[in-house]
């Protein structure tokens, strides 16, 4: 008798999630086409409630995507030419890639060889340097809630508040996510978010967010979202963007907050399951103190690149996807080669060669974990 086949396991099951909940999506939708407020519509100003109330944060500007949301925050600091921004190099190219868009440096920090988040002794280091260096002026740091897990925000607040830098969190992977008890969402001035397909709260296409307890900032970030608006559609009060959130994502993720609580708690109990199936295989991403993440990404790591590409191969011979965040460190990245000060970033390098991250989603079922640490354990 054959073995039955089994059904490949992939990186993400969008369709699957989408159909446990099709009659909300489908009344949402229909709602939006029935008014035809397609952008800005209503259901984007109860998004944002809605997104302000789950994080605790005072207020809440939808915008287009996680990148704009970073750009919006910085713009409205009137970061730019000779600022130089700090931010981890072991992350998704968008942190790094909007300064440069506004004329200024992103100064690459080394990271935790065990959560994997920005390191505060290499911060204070990289400050510094750009001090002693006096080619650039100390602006910002951005710290990044990498993989669904918050970065260390009382040294990082402690650095910027020393230094006199704007703090901003980059929470694109970590919505959802706690720490000491509390969501994230107001451990920096603006706290900014992603829903693109794969995050924990996804649209259906790009959408983003800005989280900041401050009335007045959140009155400029609507105004650079819309063209730099003022009070009226023609009255321009500063150079802005088009960066309006899409009524018909924000009537998706509405639908979608609906479940994000039990969704969490499967991530969480999946990547529990990790810990305990793989240890003394792989190295299992090591947990935030005081912490409950998000589990966007389950990020293993490998005694070296020979050994992932193996790991990688027997996984696929088992029809398990699994992927590689990120296999190349920002400041070895050709586009900000040029920026970067030369410093060596050992951490972020090492990871690049031996990180790989195992398929994590609510609609895995407890068969499908075990056959991936089953998987992992005989490679």
């Amino acid at each position: 008798m054959n073995a039955p086949v089994e059904t490949p396991i992939g990186f993400l099951d969008l369709p699957q999630q989408q159909s446990l909940i099709a009659n909300e999506i489908r009344q949402r939708v229909d709602a939006v086409m029935q008014h035809c407020r397609f952008v800005m519509g209503p259901e984007v100003a109860e998004l944002e409630g809605r997104l302000a109330t789950y994080s605790g944060a005072g207020q809440c500007v939808g915008v287009s995507s996680g990148t704009d949301a970073i750009q919006i925050v910085l713009m409205a600091e009137g970061i730019g030419a000779g600022d130089a921004v700090f931010l981890p190099a072991f992350t998704y190219t968008a942190t790094a890639e909007v300064p440069l868009v506004l004329g200024a440096t992103p100064v690459f920090v080394d990271v935790d060889p065990a959560t994997f988040q920005i390191d505060p002794a290499s911060l204070r280091t990289r400050i510094a340097d750009v001090r002693k260096a006096g080619k650039l002026r100390p602006r910002a740091v951005i710290g990044v809630d990498l993989f669904g897990q918050p970065a260390p925000w009382a040294e990082l607040r402690a650095i910027a508040a020393e230094e006199k830098l704007f703090l901003m969190a980059d929470c694109a992977q970590a919505f959802g996510a706690t720490l000491d008890g509390r969501k994230l969402g107001r451990e920096a001035v603006a706290t900014t978010l992603s829903f693109f397909p794969s995050k924990p709260l996804g649209a259906y296409g790009d959408a983003g967010g800005i989280l900041t307890d401050d009335p007045e900032r959140a009155e400029l970030y609507r105004s650079l979202r819309t063209h730099g608006e003022g009070k009226t559609r023609y009255e321009v009060l500063r150079t802005g963007m088009n960066a309006r959130l899409d009524t018909i994502q924000a009537a998706i993720l509405l639908a979608k907050l609906g479940v994000f609580d039990i969704e969490l708690e499967r991530r969480r109990e999946i990547a529990a399951a990790y810990d305990r199936g793989l240890a003394g295989h792989v190295i299992p991403p090591a947990r935030v103190p005081h912490s409950n993440g998000s589990w966007s990404v389950y990020s293993v790591l490998t005694e070296g690149e020979a050994a992932r590409t193996a790991l990688q191969e027997r996984l696929k011979g088992h029809d398990i996807a699994s992927a590689i965040y990120y296999p190349r460190p920002l400041h070895l990245q050709p586009a900000y080669r040029a920026s970067h000060d030369g410093a060596p970033l050992p951490v972020a390098e090492d990871l690049s060669r031996r990180i790989m991250a195992l398929p994590l989603h609510p609609e895995l079922s407890d068969n499908d974990v075990g056959r991936v640490i089953a998987a992992v354990r005989k490679a």
